[in-house]
């Protein structure tokens, strides 16, 4: 009986013990008050995350899905200068990568319209599109009453537009990374 207690005793001392190393310090009053801390929000409006960006797909001007978005490249300033585009290949197999200048590319923020020859009563109006980085406000745009996060708020472009065919992009030499 004797030794119960005493374990009994011993554990609950080693409980205890750890709730109170556990505890953080409370402050003293010998040392200064820590200076407070202020927080300053940026806002990014307009602004696109080159992370949003990877797999957006490319178009060519006749709407034909010619590859999507695998990677953005660099210069040692930040500025983004090669976008390297996946062409053909099913879910990454026998994907040709290619590395076009990203200046080259337009962003597009709108959904691609709809360009077959029969009536679509559904059909998105013909897009929008930007180069580079996002420009802010598009007067051009119809205004939505849709209350769902509309183009302009999200942190990626639809879809992007590079004027070759399919075709054109897999005859380009095959982008590999160096090491």
């Amino acid at each position: 009986m004797l030794m119960k207690s005493i374990a009994a005793g011993l554990a609950g001392t080693a409980l205890l013990a750890t709730v109170a190393f556990a505890q953080s310090p409370t402050a003293t009053t010998d040392k200064a008050p820590a200076a407070a801390a202020t927080t300053t929000t940026t806002s990014a409006s307009g602004q696109w995350r080159t992370s949003k960006m990877d797999g957006i797909k490319v178009y060519n001007d006749a709407n034909e899905n010619i590859g999507s978005i695998n990677d953005l490249l660099t210069d040692k300033s930040g500025n983004i200068k090669i976008a390297v585009i996946g062409v053909g290949g099913f879910l990454g197999l026998g994907e040709h990568l290619v590395a076009v200048p990203f200046d080259k590319l337009k962003f597009v923020n709108e959904a691609v319209a709809y360009t077959g020859t029969g009536t679509n009563p559904g059909a998105k109006p013909a897009a929008t599109t930007t180069t580079g980085a996002a420009t802010g406000t598009d007067t051009t745009r119809p205004a939505t009453t849709n209350t769902t996060a509309t183009s302009s708020s999200k942190w990626y472009p639809d879809h992007a537009v590079f004027n070759a065919s399919k075709d054109e992009l897999k005859n380009m030499p095959e982008f590999k990374y160096s090491e």
